[in-house]
């Protein structure tokens, strides 16, 4: 027993655990054929491909004892907080792992910490699809709520100087007669 309590003082388990951790995420990772890099050892930036945001950048951070998940939304919302607030509350409790949460700029993330233990193949592939799931797909809907104005302004200048909308075609409900006299 006190050999047990010095190995877990010391942090050796910990050690191990983070090591086979790390080995679980650099496998399901490039089984994946998902784009990554690790800058430092036990930290890994993946980069989720999506169809409404082109890409979500994802941070995984291996420490003592869990495993940090950290993924950018969206930025702070120019306008109807309440609102774009209200609405990631209410999807936190649908979430799998992961919640919405701001940061001190108002910016939003995913974020998630896991046990050492938990972190398996099957479910790092659970945690990143919901992840992708939630930034990806929630990512017009946050656009309609909290950036509203600058899309209509944003179609309104593309229309004025003949420029591409296609890229605005979603907000098309938004964009309705701006831009046209």
């Amino acid at each position: 027993m006190a050999d047990e309590a010095t190995e877990v003082q010391s942090g050796r388990t910990d050690r191990g655990a983070g090591t086979a951790a790390a080995a679980v995420i650099e496998r399901t990772l490039g089984e994946a054929g998902l784009e990554w890099e690790s800058p430092a050892p036990g930290r890994y930036v993946v980069t989720l491909p999506g169809t409404r945001k082109l890409a979500t950048t994802c941070s995984l951070v291996v420490g003592r004892h869990s495993l940090s998940v950290n993924a950018f939304v969206v930025r702070r919302p120019d306008e109807n907080h309440e609102a774009v607030h209200r609405w990631l509350l209410e999807r936190n409790t649908r979430l799998y792992g992961v919640s919405y949460a701001i940061d001190q700029l108002g910016d939003v993330y995913l974020v998630g910490k896991f046990p050492l233990t938990a972190v398996t193949e099957e479910e790092l592939d659970r945690i990143l699809g919901t992840v992708l799931e939630n930034a990806d797909g929630s990512f017009n809907t946050l656009l309609e709520m909290g950036f509203a104005t600058a899309i209509r302004k944003e179609y309104a200048w593309r229309v004025a100087r003949g420029e591409s909308t296609r890229n605005l075609e979603a907000f098309g409900h938004l964009t309705r007669g701006a831009g046209e006299e």
